[in-house]
C-alpha cells in the first residue's frame, strides 16, 4: 500500500464482480461469487472426500453423488448454495445449513474445507481440527528470520483463544474488525493473504517502487508504514509484521478504498 492510504502498486485492474464454474462430474455448473446469503469455504489444501456412492471402479476421482450422498465433505470453494445445488437438496442451502447449524455454527457464510455436512439430516457438532498453518513464501519476497510479535490484543475478549497460526490470526482478526466494524470474510482475507504474503507474516517486498522509496511492504497482506500507521485499529500491535495488527489495518483501508477486503481480487 502507498502513503496517503494508496496501496502499494498503481490500481491497474478494475475490480469486477463475476461468476464461478464448479465441475460436478462433467457438467459445468455456473453459479455467481457467494454474497450474503451464501456460504463460501476458505480456500485449502485439503482434499475432496465427499461421500461417494458405491459402483465400479473408474478412472475418474471419486465424487460425491447426488443419489447416495449422506455425508459431504468440504472443499476450497465450495459454499452451502453450490453444495445444496450440487447434491440436489431438497430446500436449498437454507435446508442444508438448518440440518448442519451445529456443525457450522451461526455464521452460514463460514464453512471451511474438512467439515463434514450431513444431507438428508441432522449432523452432530464437529470435533476439534487440527490447526492449519500456512509456511510457505512466494519466491519474489525475502522474509525476515525472527518470530513474529504476537502481543495481546485489548479489543477482544479475554477468554478467546486463538492459534498461533494463520487460521488463528484470521480469526482473531475477524473477532477485533467486528467490535470495530470493519467488513470482511474469512474466505477474503484468506484469498489476498495467500496471493499477498503466501501466509508468511515475515515476507517483505525489497524490489517495487515502494523498497525504493524506503517503504517496502509488509507482513500477510503487505502493508506499506504509511497505510499501516494511517489505518492502524486501537487495541492492536503497532508492529506492522503482527498477524493481527497487519490484517485489520489492510482490512480497515480495503474498507474505506474498496468496500471490503472481500471485493479486493488483485493489487490494491
Amino acid at each position: 500500500m502507498p502513503a496517503t492510504g494508496k496501496h502499494r502498486r498503481p490500481k491497474s485492474n478494475t475490480l469486477t464482480r463475476g461468476i464461478a464454474a464448479a465441475g460436478t462430474g462433467g457438467a459445468a455448473l455456473i453459479i455467481p461469487v457467494i454474497g450474503a446469503t451464501s456460504a463460501g469455504a476458505a480456500p485449502s489444501a485439503v482434499p475432496h472426500t465427499g461421500t461417494a456412492a458405491k459402483g465400479t471402479v473408474s478412472a475418474e476421482p471419486i465424487v460425491a453423488k447426488k443419489a447416495a450422498a449422506t455425508t459431504y465433505s468440504v472443499v476450497a470453494g465450495d459454499s452451502l448454495s453450490k453444495i445444496a445445488q450440487d447434491l440436489d437438496v431438497s430446500g436449498g442451502w437454507k435446508k442444508l445449513y438448518q440440518d448442519n447449524r451445529q456443525a457450522i455454527g451461526g455464521n452460514p457464510a463460514l464453512i471451511h474445507p474438512g467439515l463434514e455436512l450431513a444431507v438428508g439430516k441432522k449432523a452432530k457438532a464437529p470435533a476439534a481440527s487440527a490447526d492449519r498453518t500456512a509456511t510457505s513464501t512466494r519466491a519474489d519476497r525475502s522474509a525476515r528470520t525472527t518470530t513474529p510479535p504476537q502481543k495481546a490484543t485489548a479489543a477482544v475478549a479475554k477468554t478467546a483463544t486463538y492459534s498461533n497460526n494463520l487460521d488463528g490470526w484470521i480469526r482473531q482478526s475477524l473477532d477485533v474488525m467486528a467490535q470495530h466494524g470493519i467488513p470482511g470474510s474469512y474466505e477474503g482475507i484468506y484469498r489476498n493473504i495467500m496471493r499477498e504474503s503466501s501466509g508468511n507474516p515475515l515476507a517483505i517486498n525489497n524490489w517495487d517502487s515502494n523498497a525504493v522509496a524506503g517503504t517496502p511492504s509488509k507482513g500477510l497482506l503487505q502493508v506499506i508504514d504509511p497505510t499501516f500507521q494511517a489505518f492502524h485499529v486501537a487495541g492492536t500491535s503497532t508492529d506492522s509484521y503482527d498477524p493481527v495488527a497487519n490484517i485489520v489495518a489492510a482490512c480497515n483501508y480495503a474498507a474505506n478504498t474498496y468496500g471490503s477486503i472481500d471485493n479486493v481480487n488483485g493489487a490494491y
